[in-house]
């Protein structure tokens, strides 16, 4: 009688193992085999980790198999079971994998089908064209949008973590440690201390160095050291954690009535500042969002304020960027004068707190949260939702969408949700956060995504013009060496446009994320269809990119870009490509290594060996 030799791999992380009973079904071309009981005698099955084979004797010739049906049923009480991936020896020697990478729960059943990547149209077998039909409509149903705040861009349906689909929830390792980073950083930032110093008026400007003296890295020592002077300041603007407002100034705005003769002892050229901006040598960054939107009052007793400040900065004569003007409000007039380096020392510094301040809070509530996290949160959804796991799209992007939904799930209970944590340490809480994204919204555009365009839209391309902007250089690097791998990928499974155009699962995909991600909107210019290869390298590239490096330059990764622990991929070509897509991130790695070994301040956010995977990786 025919014999299957099944070797079944269980997950490594905690409680991953269970003490059911496992059973295995095999689903042949010529028919299908009993249900067969996965038990070694004398042996503890499925531990944690462990890789254990299992001889399967069926009566019958099954043909080609195409499906495996694995059921798990209670022993004692239940487990949840983690199925990393079952490996089939067919009788003539074949081996077949199946890969899962999934938590099974309670009593249930699964259906697997082998590894290799398929788009639709590649399934002509009638029971292959059902189980990727009946795994949407079941994703679908348990996948739903909600609308979490009017105008926001659609989240997952579930009110706290628990309710999430168990497949995207934080393993009990990851919700661990989780909680224990969170608990580290605020043990690290002393927090009910600094409430207690942001609820009350500082006496010395020392009282800052007190931020640091739990902290203790070279970037904290050259800010705790340098932060008061002009050069550390632009700097920021550059290679901080929001590098991505400062542009050209292509004309001094109406609202911003500042004249050669306020900053002339900043400009080196001896020139106008007309003259400057013609130049290129201007540069602006207007927070103009900050405009309006409601400042914190959830304790009365503390009053708390908000700037809207338009900053000009100058690229003196050793090309580095200092600031030369600053109004705190939006509209000029007696109450709100520009301040220069030319007024009282602490004026001027107070000008330039000002200005970080509102740079805190576009950073955490835009720049974060919005465009990486929420952003993230949609691709995600419309991945589960639209792509089955055979799609080779799904496959690509999988890894760079894991634990999102669950840590933004998390943040809406912990951070963003009223009496949050937003609410208590934030000028902007009370629900001006809320008003800050609806705003924003409207600058939330597909070009905006795309790195290579968002950089040039902000006249800041030129890179001799502008020499130190290393989260440019970076970020432009590593978007390459993106777009190239999931060229790479698209070449192997589409074979032209026409497929591409015909992929029913993908249109759906990004017809998602238009709908229910950008709300509808065509000002986005998130495309409602895709109908091209290389378009589809880009939009690849755009959610990849945003997941992994884009959230590592406004949040300091961990690692690793390019590392793809789940082998969804089985095929030898996409192997070889994610292979070259490792080596040119390794040659990044080094480029940026020894540039910083020139650098006083190095800048290594967008190092590959430092971008995580996903936004909660």
């Amino acid at each position: 009688m025919p014999s299957y030799t099944v070797t079944v791999a269980t997950g490594s992380q905690w409680f991953a193992g269970t003490d059911d009973y496992i059973y295995l079904s095999l689903v042949g071309s010529a028919g299908c085999s009993e249900k067969h009981l996965l038990d070694k005698p004398f042996y503890n099955d499925f531990e944690r980790g462990a890789v254990d084979s299992y001889n399967v004797i069926v009566d019958d010739e099954l043909g080609d198999i195409q499906l495996i049906r694995i059921e798990k049923r209670k022993y004692w009480f239940h487990d949840d079971w983690y199925l990393k991936y079952i490996t089939l020896k067919t009788p003539c020697g074949d081996y077949i994998e199946f890969p899962c990478y999934r938590w099974i729960s309670s009593e249930s059943e699964i259906v697997l089908r082998d590894g290799r990547a398929k788009l639709a149209c590649d399934d002509q077998i009638h029971i292959l064209k059902q189980h990727r039909r009946k795994e949407l409509e079941t994703r679908q149903k348990q996948y739903r949008w909600m609308e979490w705040n009017p105008g926001f861009p659609l989240s997952i349906d579930a009110k706290c973590h628990k309710d999430l689909p168990r497949d995207i929830q934080f393993d009990s390792e990851k919700g661990v440690d989780f909680v224990l980073n969170y608990s580290k950083a605020m043990e690290n930032l002393f927090i009910n201390g600094f409430m207690h110093m942001f609820q009350s008026s500082w006496s010395d400007f020392a009282d800052f160095e007190k931020i640091f003296l739990r902290i203790s890295n070279t970037i904290s020592e050259q800010v705790m050291n340098h932060w008061q002077e002009d050069l550390m300041f632009g700097y920021q603007f550059l290679n901080g954690c929001n590098p991505v407002l400062i542009q050209r100034c292509m004309k001094l705005p109406e609202n911003l009535p500042v004249t050669t003769e306020m900053v002339e002892c900043s400009l080196e050229r001896q020139l106008t500042l007309e003259q400057e901006v013609e130049l290129g040598n201007i540069f602006i960054v207007d927070f103009k969002l900050l405009d309006g939107i409601d400042v914190n009052k959830t304790d009365p007793c503390t009053l708390q304020f908000l700037a809207a400040p338009i900053c000009l900065l100058y690229k003196n004569l050793a090309n580095k960027i200092v600031p030369i003007a600053i109004q705190l409000k939006q509209v000029p007039g007696d109450e709100n004068p520009i301040f220069l380096p030319s007024d009282a020392k602490y004026d001027w510094l107070l000008a330039k707190i000002w200005v970080r301040s509102s740079d805190f809070h576009i950073h955490q509530t835009i720049t974060h949260l919005l465009r990486t996290h929420l952003v993230s949160e949609v691709f995600g959804i419309a991945l589960y939702r639209q792509l089955p796991a055979v799609h080779p799209i799904f496959k690509l992007l999988v890894a760079h969408v894991r634990f999102t939904v669950a840590i933004n799930t998390k943040a809406r209970e912990q951070l963003i949700c009223k009496y949050g944590l937003f609410d208590k340490a934030n000028a902007t809480g009370g629900g001006g956060h809320v008003q800050m994204v609806q705003k924003s919204m409207q600058d939330l555009t597909y070009s905006s995504l795309c790195f290579p365009e968002a950089i040039k839209a902000r006249g800041m391309d030129n890179t001799e013009d502008i020499p130190y902007y290393f989260y440019r250089d970076d970020g432009l690097l590593v978007w390459e060496a993106i777009r190239a791998f999931t060229a790479e990928v698209v070449d192997i499974y589409y074979e032209s446009d026409r497929v591409v155009e015909g992929d029913q699962e993908l249109q759906d995909f990004v017809k998602d994320i238009y709908v229910y991600g950008m709300r509808g909107k065509k000002a986005s210019g998130f495309p409602e269809s895709i109908k091209t290869k290389e378009k589809l390298s880009e939009y690849l590239t755009v959610v990849i990119f945003t997941a992994s490096a884009q959230h590592a330059a406004v949040n300091f990764g961990q690692l690793f870009l390019g590392m793809y622990p789940e082998e969804h991929f089985i095929e030898t070509p996409v192997k070889e490509a994610m292979a070259r897509f490792r080596k040119k991130l390794d040659t990044i790695v080094s480029v940026i290594a020894e540039r910083n070994k020139k650098q006083q301040l190095p800048y290594y956010y967008l190092s590959p060996d430092r971008i995580p995977n996903s936004v909660a990786i």
